[in-house]
């Protein structure tokens, strides 16, 4: 299990290191959600994500079964709940441990700030994967 937590300490959950996917998001929703050029994150089925601290802290933006979450004290950005609500994307900035899986592809670059000039070898992708070849290598 993976521990993580707002920057206030407010609000802790855990999560299986069993993570389906990973990935840098550059559309522009993530960019407002994070305030920052991208947010990489990591897929997991919801019932392996527990908010363990502070639940009564959360501040959520959206619906039951697609929405942000957010420490209602301190502002982080702690997740997403997607894919009517089965899994949970996980902000990996907020995780005190290092995941096993890391992103290893740019999705959504479409959108990428363009302020922002992507400087590894990930695959990018102008959607996500399923819609399409790299538009980079």
């Amino acid at each position: 299990m993976l521990a993580g937590r707002c920057l206030c300490g407010a609000v802790h959950y855990v999560v299986a290191d069993e993570f389906r996917y990973a990935a840098n998001c550059h559309c522009a929703d993530c960019r407002r959600t994070t305030g920052s050029a991208f947010k990489p994150f990591a897929g997991i089925e919801r019932a392996k994500f527990t908010v363990t601290e502070g639940a009564d802290h959360l501040q959520t933006y959206g619906e039951e079964n697609a929405h942000n979450a957010h420490c209602g004290k301190c502002g982080s950005f702690l997740y997403s709940v997607v894919r009517d609500g089965d899994y949970v994307h996980v902000a990996l900035g907020p995780l005190a441990d290092e995941p096993t899986m890391r992103p290893n592809e740019h999705i959504f670059v479409g959108s990428k700030a363009p302020w922002y000039t992507i400087n590894d070898e990930l695959p990018q992708y102008w959607a996500h994967a399923a819609d399409g070849p790299p538009i980079n290598g």
